[in-house]
């Protein structure tokens, strides 16, 4: 008998909290399943540890240790220090070959929950469900090295650090990683993300545009100094940047296909100077949000034109666009797949059609080199929504060995299909 089943049972129980064990699985999906059972009491210990200990982005130390230490301990092959503070482990070798991603950062947020397991750390918190993530794939782990067999390809474990900021150049986790070659050889990378707004155990899936690029930009628009009792003297970039920003509200209705989201917001405007003086600038913060290229082309364009009315005005402007994500893009074929894993799991009913989002995730950094499928799974607490990135955020930990059984069934399905592409 394995360790895992040593130390967490057999795994034969007929039910997770609530969530019972269906009888129309596949027998490698019930023994998938049946396993995840049995580590439900370890993968609500992994993730309160992970929970009571947030790190912020790519600070990661003490969540990478855990993880490679109870990778190592799986008889796993692992590598430290992948995009700064991520760990890769290896399941198997070979080809075909399918990752299995999951984020590990924390907010800068101070937590307000009552738990047991609250942040230990003032003003940090996972209030994303990082946690979460790296106990489910770290279940996954567990569960296929409990298999009779290793999986014919590799499976790729990904534990991302900084999925929710940026280093000094500008790039988060996920691209830090693909820089390190974590993703070099793969046919395709699934992602699970938590939803407390989802009833706990249900499973959002949605093929095709998921997440949005975004595109943070920062203006600034110069004028000409002055003393505010002879404005004549002077051009006063405020009233610049007000008619910039009327011009940049109308651009989604004039330049862009209604059918395609679109955003372009204006977030934040600061101009320095005391009484009685115009400012020499003024300068504006805001994103570009999109789908598809052809609509980031379009906003970009529309933007640099909202610009010149601040030269035919008498001013001038400076524009900086990053590119911060990419769109995250599920590919059909790949999600087809995980939705038939999740719909052995946890029944047709409890899989729902997944809501599109405007905001960001770096996981479209992996998703538009390689098939991707960025997944939700709900943990909806005691029938309360507790938003994402507040103080409140917290989960149903009954819908761990789901997540758990999702990964590990969907990467080995993946495997077998493309070994026998008749399977």
């Amino acid at each position: 008998m394995s360790e895992v089943r040593q130390a967490y049972g057999s795994g034969t129980n007929q039910e997770v909290r609530g969530i019972a064990l269906r009888r129309d699985q596949s027998p490698m999906t019930s023994h998938i399943f049946r396993l995840a059972q049995g580590l439900q009491d370890q993968l609500i210990a992994w993730r309160r540890e992970i929970h009571r200990h947030p790190e912020l982005s790519f600070q990661e130390h003490r969540t990478a240790e855990l993880v490679a230490t109870a990778l190592e301990a799986m008889g796993l092959e692992v590598a430290t220090g992948i995009g700064k503070t991520g760990v890769v482990g290896h399941v198997g070798a070979g080809n075909p070959a399918i990752g299995l991603r999951a984020d590990m950062d924390a907010l800068a947020i101070q937590e307000a929950n009552d738990v047991p397991y609250a942040s230990q750390k003032p003003g940090v918190m996972h209030a994303c469900g990082h946690d979460a993530h790296t106990a489910m794939l770290l279940g996954a782990a567990a569960i296929l090295t409990d298999l009779p067999k290793r999986p014919s390809g590799e499976i790729r474990l990904l534990f991302q650090p900084s999925e929710e900021s940026w280093d000094e150049e500008g790039k988060g986790g996920a691209k830090r990683m693909i820089e390190d070659g974590a993703i070099d050889g793969l046919d395709g990378v699934i992602a699970l993300h938590v939803d407390s707004a989802q009833p706990s155990g249900t499973v959002g899936i949605r093929e095709g545009f998921v997440w949005a690029g975004v595109d943070p930009y920062d203006v600034t628009v110069f004028g000409k100094s002055s003393h505010s009792a002879a404005p004549h003297h002077g051009v006063n970039p405020v009233v610049l940047l007000a008619g910039v920003i009327n011009t940049i509200q109308a651009i989604p209705n004039l330049h862009t296909d209604p059918l395609r989201p679109a955003v372009l917001s204006c977030e934040t405007v600061h101009a320095e100077s005391s009484s009685g003086v115009i400012p020499e600038k003024a300068s504006l913060h805001g994103n570009i949000r999109y789908y598809d290229l052809e609509t980031r082309r379009a906003l970009r364009r529309a933007l640099e034109r909202a610009l010149e009315t601040a030269r035919v005005l008498g001013g001038h402007y400076q524009l900086t666009v990053r590119g911060t994500y990419p769109p995250t893009y599920n590919d059909p074929e790949l999600i087809a797949l995980v939705r038939s894993c999740a719909a052995e799991i946890v029944g047709e009913e409890s899989v729902r059609e997944a809501e599109r989002s405007l905001a960001g995730e770096d996981f479209g950094f992996m998703s538009s080199q390689i098939p991707g499928a960025y997944v939700k799974l709900g943990v909806q607490r005691e029938g309360e929504a507790r938003p994402y990135h507040t103080p409140h955020f917290d989960i149903d930990e009954s819908a761990l060995p789901v997540g758990s059984a999702l990964l590990a069934a969907s990467a080995l399905r993946f495997l077998e299909t493309l070994a026998d592409p008749e399977a």
